[in-house]
This record gives C-alpha cells, sequence and structure tokens, in this order.
C-alpha cells in the first residue's frame, strides 16, 4: 500500500471539495438546517405535552411539506437531467417553445404529487393510525397553494441553473429546504425570533402550515390567511417565472451551449 497514493486520491477529492460554495454545502449548509429546524420543534414539543393533536400536527405538516418540496425539486432537476445528458441544446434548438416544456413539466409534478401525497398518507395512516386528512376539504387548497409555493421556488433554483451551469447543481435541493425553518411547518411562528418572523409571514407557505394547526386544534380557519397566502403566492410566482425567463434568453444569447 502505498501513502502517495493514498495522498494523491485524498488531495483528488480534497480540491474538488474546495471548488465552490456549492461544494461545501454538506459540510455546513444541511447541518444548519438540521439544527434550526429541529431544535426548534424539540423546543415546541416541549412545550405541548398536553396537546393530543400533537402527533398528527407533525405529520400534517410533513406530508404537506412534501409537496411543496416535491414542486421544487422537479422543476429544478428535470432541468438538470437536460445537463447531465447533454441534451439541452438539442432540446431547445428544437421547435419546442419554452412554455411548452414548462407545461411538461407541470404536468409530470402533478403527477408525482398524486403519488407522493396517496403513498405518503396511507403510509403515515398504516404505520401511525392517523389521518392527514384529517383537515378535511381545506387540504385541496392547501396542496394547491404549497405546490405553487414549490414551483416559485424551483423557478428560482432553475433561473440560477440556467444561467450558471451545472456547478450550481446543489441548488436544485438547497432552495428548498432554506424556507423550510422559516415556513413553520412543525411548529408555530410564535417560537422565531422577531427578525424571523418578519420572514416567516412573508411567506405564503406560512399561512397554510399555521391554517392547518388551527383546524387540527378545533379552531375555525382565518379566512384572511388564505388570502393572504394566494395573494402572495400569485405575485411570487409570477416573478418566478419572469426571472427564469429572463434568465433563460440571457442565457440562450450567450450561448447554450457553453453550459454543458
Amino acid at each position: 500500500m502505498s501513502f502517495s497514493r493514498i495522498k494523491a486520491i485524498f488531495f483528488r477529492y480534497f480540491y474538488v471539495l474546495l471548488k465552490g460554495p456549492q461544494q461545501l454545502s454538506d459540510l455546513f449548509y444541511w447541518p444548519c438546517i438540521d439544527i434550526l429546524l429541529w431544535g426548534l420543534t424539540s423546543l415546541w414539543v416541549v412545550s405541548q405535552n398536553a396537546n393530543e393533536n400533537l402527533p398528527l400536527m407533525l405529520m400534517t405538516g410533513l406530508i404537506l411539506w412534501q409537496i411543496a418540496w416535491r414542486g421544487s425539486v422537479d422543476v429544478a432537476v428535470n432541468l438538470l437531467q437536460e445537463f447531465w445528458h447533454r441534451n439541452l441544446v438539442n432540446l431547445f434548438s428544437s421547435p419546442l417553445k419554452l412554455s411548452e416544456w414548462g407545461m411538461g413539466i407541470v404536468l409530470l409534478c402533478l403527477f408525482k404529487f398524486c403519488i407522493t401525497v396517496t403513498f405518503g398518507a396511507s403510509l403515515v395512516y398504516l404505520l401511525y393510525g392517523m389521518n392527514v386528512f384529517a383537515i378535511g376539504w381545506f387540504f385541496v387548497p392547501f396542496a394547491a397553494l404549497l405546490l405553487m409555493f414549490g414551483w416559485t421556488l424551483g423557478l428560482l433554483s432553475a433561473s440560477m441553473i440556467i444561467y450558471w451551469g451545472q456547478q450550481l447543481d446543489a441548488l436544485a435541493w438547497m432552495v428548498g429546504y432554506l424556507f423550510v425553518p422559516f415556513s413553520a411547518v412543525f411548529y408555530p411562528v410564535g417560537i422565531l425570533p422577531s427578525w424571523a418572523q418578519s420572514i416567516a409571514w412573508a411567506l405564503p407557505s406560512t399561512y397554510i402550515f399555521e391554517g392547518m394547526r388551527s383546524l387540527l386544534q378545533g379552531e375555525a380557519f382565518p379566512p384572511l390567511y388564505f388570502y393572504i397566502s394566494c395573494s402572495l403566492g400569485l405575485f411570487y410566482f409570477s416573478l418566478s417565472l419572469c426571472l427564469f425567463n429572463f434568465s433563460f434568453q440571457k442565457s440562450r444569447a450567450k450561448g447554450l451551449a457553453r453550459l454543458e
């Protein structure tokens, strides 16, 4: 066994690690997100000993967040598929319009959304005897708004990827989870520090998860939450569409072949 060859392998991957900020995500970003998310969740859970609906709140929040996560990842990762298969230039040199590509991705997202929700809800019921549809018909608008929010996040990461290339591929997974601690998925907004609450109330997802907990506690869902979430969701989604179209056109003008 040669130490020099072992050292060569070490430095070969060590320099890859230092290639860019996205390469350091495994060392800093994901541990930070986990500590923030589960630390805040733990603080809230400790104060909820008398809440018999606590497990259902956590499971329902998890299923609902999977909807937003599904939308975010599907948009960005399916774009990355074209990079990985070196098919980006072939795809967009054809008569295919950007809007047609987008609608195809939307259909795929809806198909995978149905599978994810059905499988997730069934698994929660089989393993824990909990019905995540206990919030009733509210699940439908909640899911629609979260899916739109997921597409917004996916378009945000896809905009950066289509402009700067696949060296930013980690953003496909990172961008979505950046907003989890602020969306109050597993705990109420009140557990956050004041500066973080300001960010939370600016996200459409926060109103959905706050409303979900209200319903499971037997309280009425504030109609204002729905209107605010819908308005913010449409506003951010429109901005993300414009950003993605702008980034795509700028990248196409520079030449998509440079990205492969």
